[in-house]
């Protein structure tokens, strides 16, 4: 009976032998432990999130399960620190260590800009692919010359160096206290209007332009008047630009040449003649005219 026919053919075996069937020694589960999923397809209000976030292995849970809140939020929703620890029962300094760790690893950039009426705001960008895992699988999905063509075009992504301010007029005769005026007069242009908010560099190089209005005869006043008045509505995006043509092509002419008037006349004191004790006007006593011209000649009055 232990003898094997040899002229039999063998049978095929089983796809899963006994002591690996999945429903075997498990109680009808492949796996004696972990987790189990029971998943049901969703088909409204749903986020997809990759496993590069949910098991990054350096992120922390706080900084995983944060990510995926944000970018479950519609556009325009905002994630700053203030409403993030009034939404979560974290404070913000676990928050504020979170959002550090995602702007580290690439699923988070924040930015500071300024807005037209000089407010300073933050731009918050967050990304479902972290910046150098996107900048890895990009070669591989590229045709061969596509690295050839990003070379090419690299320098037209440089960003291009700011245009140089138009030269302003100058002073003919230069002073600290005259450019300290001109230089509270550029200062104060944020009063009359927010977007001549100017940084210390345009106010430097504006600074002897403003001096030269000074210097003919107009007041602070008339000059600050001169270049607020009559801007255009749109936001400015270079206002010191806009300045420096003004006081360019607006500039008055120098006033008028008054010749210095001759200084007065002297009036000496009257003095008594001392020849016909009449008065005369003469810088020390003596005899009057009359009185000098009937003596001899050659005596001394």
């Amino acid at each position: 009976m232990d003898t094997q026919n040899p002229s039999v053919r063998p049978h095929a075996q089983s796809r899963n032998s006994g002591k690996n069937h999945p429903h075997r020694h498990t109680g009808g589960h492949a796996h004696p432990g972990g987790v189990i999923h029971d998943n049901t397809r969703h088909t409204t209000r749903f986020t997809v999130i990759g496993n590069h976030l949910t098991q990054h292995p350096d992120l922390s849970l706080l900084a995983i399960g944060l990510a995926c809140h944000i970018q479950s939020l519609p556009t325009g929703a905002g994630i700053d620190i203030k409403s993030l620890a009034a939404r979560f029962p974290e404070g913000p300094t676990r928050i504020a260590a979170a959002l550090r760790e995602l702007e580290t690893h690439g699923y988070l950039s924040r930015t500071r800009e300024r807005t037209p009426t000089g407010r300073v705001v933050t731009r918050t960008v967050s990304r479902n692919q972290p910046r150098g895992h996107r900048d890895r699988a990009a070669p591989e999905a590229a045709p061969p010359k596509l690295p050839a063509r990003r070379t090419a075009t690299a320098p037209q992504q440089t960003p291009a160096r700011p245009r140089a301010l138009p030269a302003v007029p100058k002073p003919a005769y230069s002073s600290p206290t005259l450019l300290q005026s001109a230089t509270e007069v550029l200062a104060g242009l944020r009063r009359t209007d927010p977007r001549l908010l100017l940084s210390a560099t345009d106010t430097e190089h504006l600074a002897p332009g403003v001096a030269a209005w000074l210097e003919r005869d107009l007041t602070p006043t008339a000059v600050r008047h001169a270049l607020t008045s009559d801007l255009p509505p749109e936001p400015l995006r270079r206002p010191a630009a806009l300045l420096a043509h003004r006081l360019t092509a607006q500039l008055p002419p120098l006033p008028p040449y008054h010749a210095p008037e001759p200084p007065p006349a002297v009036r000496h004191p009257l003095q008594n003649c001392q020849g016909c004790d009449r008065a005369f006007r003469a810088p020390a006593p003596g005899r009057c005219r009359d009185c000098r011209s009937d003596l001899p000649e050659g005596h001394l009055a």
